[in-house]
């Protein structure tokens, strides 16, 4: 398997650009309810920070494997590969918040930076300007002004629509099938207050993303419309926003069938801010359907450097395991199978990647295991029902896909 990619625990070499991982943000409140709120900005001043082409910056769900622990800087640093950690606090009181941060050089254990920020909650957008400003400046003070300008970025003016926004978010995260339905209820009501928050559209559209993946899905064509209105209006609505134009991309692929056009937006995510790790999965995704497999592995390796500890690990690897399958590694397809069955072990697409992966790869018990817990998830799974699942398009992709799923014994 490649070597180069991160695995828990490991020192991965630092990059070339200055490097930070944000850890969540201590919750000051004492209302557990507003936790949301807390890693909500942590989010935003993530997003902030990505948009520098200077830094790289590690995506929000690695930062957030270290929540709610005690963690030695210098540790997170080596498993991150980052060379700064920037750690904070929110207090959020009845109208007021308060901001707190410190930037730590994870190689020393040096504070180079400490600042507190006080506000309005209205006042919320310029709070996160001023904490990322402050912390780029004390990374790369020779950055221009107008870097510094250019990562302002008010996602939307509305502060119900943002609150909605930072609910269905946290939903996406947790992935299951009601946590889905209620994150995409929260983007409906953000996008209900705000009808020009395009980041709203491109989650929503993501979360028919996990309905499909999920096998959740009840009306396809009913599905398949909303998914299409919500990523054209994305798109329509955020021509620079790197999510609202890389979730769309994966939506209006994956669900609409649209894949030229969901690369290109996903392409274009990419460029507008390299250190989205989700649009680097996402722009793999597209390629493992148009079979272009080796530059999807290439852009699922960018998406694991960028995100060592992402909760939806399971999809890059199940990504990793197809793209070796269509190029005809069978062994180190089934690899990748079988860790993506570890990370998701009652998922519908790592079981179905691991028993197509694993019968070619000459593993017919591994094959088995993963076919007879894919009847208890769902007795009635055939693979007619997985043609419409999973959008292989190249025929010679298809061919190699059937034969190793009928090795497997799922009936026809």
């Amino acid at each position: 398997m490649s070597s180069g990619i991160p695995r828990a625990g490991e020192a991965l070499p630092l990059p070339i650009k200055p490097s930070i991982a944000v850890l969540p943000f201590e919750n000051l409140s004492g209302d557990r309810e507003q936790e949301y709120f807390a890693d909500g900005m942590v989010e935003e001043i993530i997003t902030a920070l990505s948009r520098f082409r200077q830094l790289f910056v590690i995506a929000r769900n690695s930062s957030f494997a270290y929540k709610g622990r005690a963690v030695d800087v210098k540790q997170v640093g080596k498993e991150l590969g980052v060379r700064y950690i920037l750690e904070g606090s929110v207090r959020k009181a009845g109208t007021r918040v308060r901001i707190a941060g410190q930037l730590i050089d994870t190689s020393t254990g040096a504070h180079l930076w400490a600042d507190r920020f006080d506000g309005a909650v209205e006042d919320i957008f310029d709070l996160q300007d001023q904490v990322s400003a402050s912390v780029v400046g004390a990374i790369a003070p020779k950055l221009e002004e107008a870097e510094i300008e250019r990562a302002r970025h008010k996602p939307t003016d509305n502060l119900d629509a943002y609150d909605h926004y930072l609910r269905g978010l946290a939903g996406v995260n947790r992935m299951t099938k009601e946590d889905t339905a209620e994150a995409l209820s929260h983007f409906y009501l953000a996008i209900e207050r705000d009808p020009n928050f395009a980041a709203a559209y491109g989650m929503a559209s993501r979360c028919h993303v996990l309905r499909k993946g999920g096998g959740w899905i009840t009306d396809r064509n009913i599905e398949i419309g909303e998914t299409l209105r919500l990523g054209r209006r994305a798109v329509e609505l955020g021509k620079d926003d790197a999510v609202a134009l890389g979730t769309a991309g994966m939506a209006l692929s994956f669900v609409v069938g649209d894949h030229e056009y969901g690369k290109a937006l996903a392409d274009r995510a990419v460029a507008l801010n390299p250190n989205f790790a989700d649009a680097w999965r996402f722009t793999g995704w597209v390629r493992v359907w148009l079979g272009e497999p080796e530059a999807a592995i290439d852009r699922f390796g960018r998406a694991m450097r960028l995100n060592p500890n992402d909760p939806h690990s399971f999809s890059l690897y199940s990504g990793m395991a197809m793209a070796h399958l269509f190029i005809g590694r069978f062994s180190e397809a089934a690899s990748w199978g079988e860790m993506a069955v570890r990370e998701k072990p009652n998922g519908l697409l790592p079981l179905t990647v691991s028993a197509a992966t694993s019968s070619l790869a000459g593993r017919p018990k591994d094959a088995e295991r993963a076919v007879a817990r894919l009847h208890l998830i769902d007795p009635s799974l055939r693979m007619s029902s997985l043609k419409d699942l999973w959008p292989i398009t190249r025929p010679e992709d298809i061919c190699r896909w059937e034969e190793g799923l009928r090795l497997a014994g799922l009936p026809e």
